[in-house]
């Protein structure tokens, strides 16, 4: 559909007699006109970033969403703010389409801007671009079971054919860059629309025996979603990044990394608040996968997204939100195994009655085996801790003294803390 934004984007420029740009809802560059003016003024610093980067910072959103351009369903005028590097007024049409807002077209204003039926023309052909944007995201949701086919056929011919039949779904963009992100648990169906993604699916989460236990290994059965995200750009993950936002149950503003059409303000507008997504349940958690190629690397870069997923909920400093590439250890213990790894030794440890001793032993390995670091961060005294790490020496029979009994003991551990 790209060729036909720009057509839709090079009508209103044509009709008010000025470049115009378009946004989807998060901010990020789908089109521009073209510009052969010699006015120095029209391509200020903020507007060159967002045509060549396709992205600017959150607070470029939060300061146009602060002129109420998120509610509005007519053109809104924003007046220059040289100080931000916005050296000229924008206006901003507001593209939505059955009442919800798809994008925007931004517009250089100048004197004495355009008359009103210029305005409600140029409205006209904004709609158009709404509904093209509505059944952009509406096919992504269409896909939902092709996607799913690739995520849970079996390996073989099972799953090459049903790659090729999401490759023939998606189209001409089908062997893109893209990325898998899981976010569970999940109840419910799938959003009806998620910024920049190219297939969404709910997913039956299945562990080891056929068993559904939440990815973090402690909630009951259920499910994740499943969101192929088309990846490009500078940042190639941040669409993965700037989907999840919107789905994740939290009140915290845009994430750095939208586009935008115009410019900031030294103290920008406070981001809205979010309420929580459609399905999304507490103590959610995502992953997202590494970039890949072609779909037939789907299935590895789900199993990414979904050890990335537990992880979060395993380790709080990685979450809500862990990226595959930085979870560290938990990459191999979440490759090694769908379920706790019941190694004998730890067994006793990890049982109920030991929880003080056990987060002792976490932390101590955490902490390279520095005493005086790993009591700081228990918050006991010294002699506690080698009393407790002494105690964990008799349930255990290692000796924390030994490199491979620390190994084993660690991996122990953080398995456990990843399966719940």
């Amino acid at each position: 559909m790209k060729g036909d934004y720009q057509d839709l984007v090079d009508e209103i420029s044509a009709l008010l007699g000025a470049p115009a740009t378009l946004e989807n809802r998060d901010f990020r560059l789908i089109a521009f006109g073209a510009h052969d003016s010699d006015d120095d003024l029209a391509m200020d610093p903020v507007r060159t970033r967002s045509i060549l980067t396709r992205q600017s910072t959150a607070a470029v959103r939060s300061w146009f969403e602060g002129f109420g351009i998120a509610r509005a369903t007519g053109p809104v005028r924003i007046p220059a703010a040289p100080d931000a590097g916005v050296f000229r007024g924008r206006i901003c049409l507001p593209v939505r389409h059955r009442g919800i807002v798809q994008g925007y077209v931004w517009l250089l204003d100048q004197e004495p801007g355009p008359d009103p039926g210029s305005l409600a023309a140029a409205m006209e052909v904004a709609q158009r671009i709404g509904l093209l944007l509505a059944e952009e995201a509406r096919a992504g949701a269409d896909l939902s079971r092709e996607f799913l086919a690739v995520l849970t056929a079996g390996r073989g011919w099972q799953q090459d054919m049903a790659v090729a039949a999401l490759r023939v779904a998606l189209g001409p963009g089908g062997d893109g860059p893209h990325a898998a992100v899981c976010v569970s648990p999940w109840s419910g169906e799938a959003p009806a629309s998620v910024p920049g993604a190219a297939a969404v699916c709910v997913v039956p989460w299945r562990g080891a025996g056929g068993q559904e236990p939440h990815p973090g290994g402690g909630g009951p059965a259920g499910h994740s979603l499943a969101v192929l995200i088309r990846l490009r750009g500078a940042d190639p993950l941040a669409p993965a990044l700037t989907a999840i936002s919107r789905l994740m149950p939290h009140t915290t503003g845009g994430p750095a990394g939208a586009t935008a059409g115009a410019g900031t303000r030294s103290t920008p507008a406070p981001a809205p608040q979010k309420a929580a997504a459609p399905g999304a349940a507490t103590g959610v958690t995502a992953g997202v996968s590494d970039p890949v190629r072609a779909l037939t690397g789907l299935p590895a870069a789900w199993q990414q997204a979904t050890g990335a997923a537990r992880a979060a909920a395993a380790g709080p400093r990685l979450g809500p939100v862990a990226q595959w590439s930085a979870i560290g250890p938990y990459r191999m213990l979440a490759s090694v195994a769908d379920e706790a790894l019941d190694d004998p030794v730890a067994r006793t440890l990890l049982g109920p009655a030991h929880p003080e001793l056990a987060r002792t032993a976490e932390v101590f390995l955490d902490c390279a085996g520095q005493a005086g670091r790993a009591a700081a961060a228990l918050g006991i005294h010294r002699q506690t801790l080698y009393y407790r790490l002494s105690r964990v020496e008799q349930l255990t029979g290692l000796d924390l003294d030994e490199g491979e009994d620390r190994l084993l003991l660690h991996m122990a551990l953080k398995a456990a803390r990843l399966h719940g």
